[in-house]
């Protein structure tokens, strides 16, 4: 039987992610050659090549792609196993991984932050800002904890926790001749120039789909992931945005208008199903079930 060592799968489920070998010591913060020489090692052991190096990037044989997957199941595995038995230490300590999109990051996440961190101050929240797609992914390969983010048609394979409903609002220049208008019309999109969200926003793919439904062929002029980017530039006339309610209301030289035919979506908490729940997850659970969690996200 092949005697491989724990840091060996690690070190080849890691270079497998990033299909880089140097990427993958910089991550797990180790030499390059301990992690080539393992890999090798782990190779001779198991008498088969992981990986084909004759390309460029580094890609996993087919033997290697069966094998991560297996890696993938134990190595989780074996991280509940040691945060169940860390659960003894009644919450003196802990890390929770949250995911975030930037469009709420600014505007939710330090309010909730603050009331959780106020009852668990011994616990640590680590605050990842990425798309609501790329936060999806992530939860399901057991990279991040949480995330607070869009949950309508979310997979089977996460729990939700639905937080406050909010409205997609047409952000436009307080100077326009939009800003007048109670409602925008399909029309009034179609003539404007668009700054949208950059790909791997959920609330992209649902705007592009209204406007596929309309038959409107946007006319987009700048994308950007920076909520203070985007309300500049409509501040000065740059463009029209699409931006959630509670980020856009009340700020100085931008109307939020709302669409001729509103759309409305669902925040909330989301976490991988069948994933062994700490004692620290469950502690942010609980708040944001609380009446004071709730109240940090609808206030």
């Amino acid at each position: 039987m092949a005697r491989v060592e724990l840091r060996q799968l690690e070190y080849f489920q890691m270079a497998s992610r990033l299909k880089n070998i140097t990427r993958a010591a910089q991550r797990l913060r180790v030499s390059q050659p301990n992690i080539t020489v393992a890999i090798k090692k782990l190779e001779t052991e198991l008498g088969i090549l992981l990986f084909d190096r004759s390309q460029k990037q580094l890609s996993l044989t087919p033997e290697g792609a069966v094998f991560l997957s297996r890696i993938d199941t134990a190595l989780r595995c074996i991280e509940d196993a040691v945060l169940e038995v860390n659960d003894y230490k009644q919450l003196q300590k802990g890390t929770i991984k949250i995911g975030i999109p930037p469009m709420m990051g600014a505007y939710l996440f330090p309010k909730i932050f603050s009331g959780f961190q106020h009852l668990h101050q011994g616990l640590d929240v680590l605050l990842f800002e990425e798309g609501s797609m790329s936060i999806r992914e992530k939860l399901e390969r057991d990279e991040l904890d949480f995330g607070i983010v869009i949950i309508s048609n979310m997979t089977p394979s996460l729990n939700v926790l639905p937080m406050s409903r909010s409205q997609l609002m047409v952000c436009v220049s307080s100077n326009s001749p939009l800003a007048k208008k109670q409602s925008i019309a399909s029309k009034d999109i179609a003539r404007a120039d668009l700054i949208m969200m950059k790909e791997g926003s959920y609330l992209r793919e649902i705007l592009q789909e209204r406007l596929k439904q309309l038959k409107i062929t946007p006319n987009v002029v700048l994308e950007s992931s920076q909520i203070v980017t985007i309300k500049g530039l409509v501040t000065h006339g740059v463009g029209i945005a699409f931006l959630l309610d509670f980020i856009c209301d009340s700020t100085e030289g931008i109307a939020a208008v709302p669409l001729a035919d509103p759309i409305y979506v669902d925040i909330g908490l989301a976490w991988k199903r069948d994933r062994y729940v700490s004692k620290a997850a469950q502690a942010f659970i609980d708040f944001c079930s609380s009446p004071e969690g709730q109240a940090q996200v609808i206030e």
